[in-house]
């Protein structure tokens, strides 16, 4: 296995498992959609995408990828990363590759000065979160002093 980020030229090689991931969330399926937002954030330069490459039958395949977003936190001057997007295609799940792609996102933040990278998970999404855990993430309650406050708009 192959773990590489990827430039504009490159967003194909994640196009059809963005839309896969999508799915997953109970989005309905849309090729066009997952091709515009992938290239429209690698053109603008507004997340990082990593991809796990194999070889299958003399083929590169894309089996998963990890996309990175940054975030910046004015009191403590840094840059951190929000690890938003995680998928592995089915077939290819319970072979260390989500681990690995996170563990690169990792190396890659903090390469570039980051003192954190957080992510988000659905509830009941068990099998990842005890992968998160056991990496050595930590569920953030609000003790830290700060709630977060959301409002559609």
């Amino acid at each position: 296995m192959e773990i590489k980020r990827i430039s504009l030229t490159e967003a194909s090689l994640v196009t059809g498992l963005f839309d896969k991931y999508r799915v997953f969330y109970k989005k309905q399926s849309d090729i066009a959609l997952a091709e515009s937002f992938i290239k429209d954030r690698l053109e603008k330069n507004e997340s990082i995408i990593f991809v796990a490459l194999e070889t299958e039958n003399g083929q590169t395949v894309p089996v998963g990828f990890t996309q990175l977003y940054p975030q910046y936190s004015s009191v403590s001057a840094t840059k951190n990363w929000i690890l938003n997007d995680l998928y592995v295609d089915n077939s290819h799940r319970k072979q260390g590759i989500g681990e690995a792609l996170i563990k690169t996102a990792m190396d890659f933040a903090k390469a570039e000065g980051a003192t954190f990278v957080q992510l988000e998970t659905a509830i009941d999404n068990y099998i990842a979160q005890s992968l998160y855990k056991a990496i050595g993430f930590k569920k953030q309650e609000p003790e830290s002093g700060y709630l977060v406050y959301r409002v559609r708009v």
